[in-house]
């Protein structure tokens, strides 16, 4: 039977992180970044990995052709990144240098990238699949001068009933009925006087 020491130790929490430096670090910096750790009662501290120098960096957007030196650390304690970035500067890093990532989300991020590469590893050398019928006929299509284009020539029509049925056309003013003679036609004018030039009015 289990003590409730080891029980305890056993759901004790712990937070995983990795930590990324862009570039060559200073001459014992990593050895102090490690004391400064201390504070997030460090439960353990993976040996630095460093990279080739690459052209680009993922997590590192505004370095170029650097390489990356990554440690993994698990703390008792919550640590965020710009606690990291501040211990850094403090040490005579650049703060813009440093990135603090959880290990789920970094793994995460590895498994993504090589299921990329896999899928794309022979994109470039395998060959093109031949165009089906379909294809050949919109090629054929957008080949053709442009009052030719088959749209243009309302070959593409829709299938569907409407519910419903045909419905009437809606009434509106327009609709209603128009006068089409003047209202002085029927006006029944008074006689013209008569005067010097006309005598019979």
């Amino acid at each position: 039977m289990k003590h409730f020491r080891e029980y305890l130790l056993e759901n004790e929490r712990v937070y995983n992180y990795r930590i990324k430096i862009a570039g060559d670090t200073p001459k014992d910096f990593v050895r102090a970044l490690e004391e400064k750790l201390q504070q997030f009662d460090v439960v353990k501290i993976s040996a630095p990995k460093t990279t080739p120098v690459m052209a680009k960096l993922a997590d590192f957007p505004a370095f170029d052709n650097e390489s990356c030196t990554h440690m993994d650390v698990e703390f008792r304690y919550p640590a965020i990144e710009p606690q990291i970035q501040q211990i850094a500067q403090l040490l005579g890093l650049d703060p813009n240098r440093v990135r603090m990532l959880t290990v789920p989300y970094e793994n995460s991020n590895d498994k993504l990238t090589a299921d990329m590469e896999a899928q794309n590893k022979d994109l470039l050398t395998s060959p093109y699949p031949a165009p089906d019928a379909e294809q050949k006929a919109l090629y054929k299509d957008y080949a053709a001068a442009p009052e030719d284009h088959a749209v243009l020539k309302n070959t593409y029509r829709s299938a569907f009933t409407v519910a419903g049925g045909k419905t009437p056309p809606a009434v509106t003013t327009n609709s209603l009925p128009m006068g089409n003679t003047s209202p002085m036609t029927n006006v029944k004018r008074p006689a013209k006087p008569a005067t010097g030039y006309n005598p019979k009015g």
